[in-house]
């Protein structure tokens, strides 16, 4: 039975013939099928004249493209495999330099200053929404009118991502003119604190943007939050 079906096949078959003259009427026909030629055996270097295509070379050319292909990918997943380690460390260094605030000062002012140089940002900046300047005396908190943080991150959103931005004064006052990118994270510190945001601020345009892994990010500011929580002695 199955070689009957074997022969039938065969016979329905175009022959060499047909085959050459399709090609010839369809030139592009491989260009369009590449997946083809490494399904085919190349002919050898005897055969020779104009009107001969060169499937070796083709196949050859084909291969050195996969090759380059694969060695991109690889280099990709290795850079990518390092930023992701070195991103991992600083964000363990950052969590260190505020554990390591002996006060409540301390840890709003590191903040600023050692999270924005071990980060390597431009700027960085908690906000708290408040109505009244003496609520937060301490100039590294920066005062934002009640309904900031949802209008900056989205109500309900935990944070907000920005790519190719001009710095909002508002957030970065002076280092403003210098942000092009920015990530918003909401404090979640306790129910009896008011609305806050920690705002990561950058240079470079496509430091933060929209699909961005956060989990890192993330992570510094919900200890960022728990330690504000602790220091200040209100309930989670």
């Amino acid at each position: 039975m199955s070689q009957n079906i074997k022969t039938e096949s065969l016979a329905g078959a175009p022959s060499a013939d047909q085959v050459a003259d399709f090609l010839r009427a369809h030139p592009d026909f491989l260009a369009k099928r590449p997946e083809l030629l490494s399904a085919m055996d190349a002919p050898t270097n005897t055969a020779t004249g104009d009107n001969v295509a060169d499937f070796q070379t083709a196949m050859i050319r084909r291969l050195k493209r996969e090759k380059e292909d694969a060695t991109d990918v690889a280099q990709e997943l290795i850079d990518t495999s390092r930023d992701n380690l070195t991103s991992t460390t600083r964000v363990h260094d950052c969590v260190l330099a505020l554990l390591g605030a002996d006060s409540f000062e301390r840890l709003i002012e590191s903040v600023q200053s050692d999270l924005a140089m071990i980060l390597d940002m431009d700027a960085v900046v908690l906000c708290v929404e408040s109505e009244r300047a003496e609520d937060f005396p301490m100039r590294s908190v920066t005062l934002v009118p009640p309904g900031f943080v949802d209008h900056q991150v989205g109500a309900g959103k935990a944070l907000n991502l920005r790519a190719k931005i001009s710095g909002d004064p508002e957030i970065f006052a002076g280092a403003a003119p210098l942000i092009q990118s920015d990530a918003l994270v909401r404090l979640e510190i306790s129910k009896t604190s008011p609305p806050a945001l920690l705002a990561f601020g950058s240079r470079d345009a496509d430091k933060f943007h929209p699909g961005q892994a956060t989990e890192l990010i993330g992570f510094l500011s919900q200890v960022l939050s728990q330690l504000i929580r602790i220091w200040l002695g209100h309930p989670a």
